[in-house]
């Protein structure tokens, strides 16, 4: 390890995967403490499961946070990717619109690869470990078995080598992205009901939805958004939760 441009690779594959961690423990921390405060006791009898979660979670964190930290790397010492500082490299109302983009894309290949790892034989071997968190608490957002991180690890870091985005915007999408993995698993809807079944719930999935992913595994596949799951027929509404 000694050509410098690998080490420095390596520190920032390191240095990313201990903010990944850092942002999982803080973001699943933090919303673990909201249900403690919102919910007593609804994560009291489940504390081994939690201890599961964790640590799956963290094994991710290291999966995601390795091909994050090189592609941060090639960003900054070799313009290797489409992220730009300047807010006025592209068109203003690019900003928005770059953000949506990521959140479709990431929409699309998450509700494909996740229907295909219910088939059968491939749910034992990439799928099973995330389903094993009965009910999912909110330290199970990242509670992966190795190979199903590998399929989500490497989306974000391959989009930014081909669709333009602003430093911030970035931050926007991968925000997007922590809480709603995170709340969306917490066991209890953290949206108002207005939301969840009014218009913007129509399209927009939170706990209430995924919490149906969970109770019957062949239906609401979707991460952000309710699109495919409609137009491909697997929708089948909103869950419950048991009265608390």
């Amino acid at each position: 390890m000694s050509d410098p441009t690998l080490l420095s690779a390596l520190i920032s594959a390191l240095a990313m995967t201990a903010i990944v961690s850092l942002r999982y423990l803080l973001s699943s921390g933090g919303f673990a403490w909201a249900t403690r405060v919102r919910q007593p006791g609804l994560y009291a009898p489940l504390t081994r499961q939690i201890r599961s979660e964790i640590a799956w979670s963290l094994l991710s964190c290291a999966i995601f946070g390795i091909p994050a930290g090189i592609v941060a790397w090639g960003w900054r010492a070799h313009g290797w990717t489409r992220i730009y500082e300047d807010v006025h490299a592209m068109p203003l109302w690019y900003w928005p619109l770059s953000i949506l983009i990521y959140l479709t894309i990431h929409d699309t290949w998450f509700y494909w690869s996740h229907r295909w790892m219910h088939a059968p034989r491939v749910f034992r071997i990439f799928h099973a470990v995330h389903h094993a968190s009965r009910p999912p608490t909110a330290w199970a957002a990242m509670a992966f078995h190795p190979t199903e991180a590998l399929t989500q690890a490497f989306v974000i870091p391959l989009l930014v080598f081909f669709v333009p985005i602003h430093v911030g915007a970035l931050g926007v999408v991968l925000t997007v992205m922590t809480v709603m993995g995170v709340t969306n698993h917490m066991g209890w809807e953290i949206f108002p009901h207005g939301i969840v079944h009014g218009r913007v719930g129509q399209w927009i999935i939170t706990a209430t939805h995924h919490q149906r992913h969970h109770d019957i595994y062949r239906a609401n596949f979707g991460l952000y958004f309710r699109f495919w799951d409609k137009v491909c027929g697997t929708d089948k509404g909103l869950g419950e939760f048991s009265p608390r």
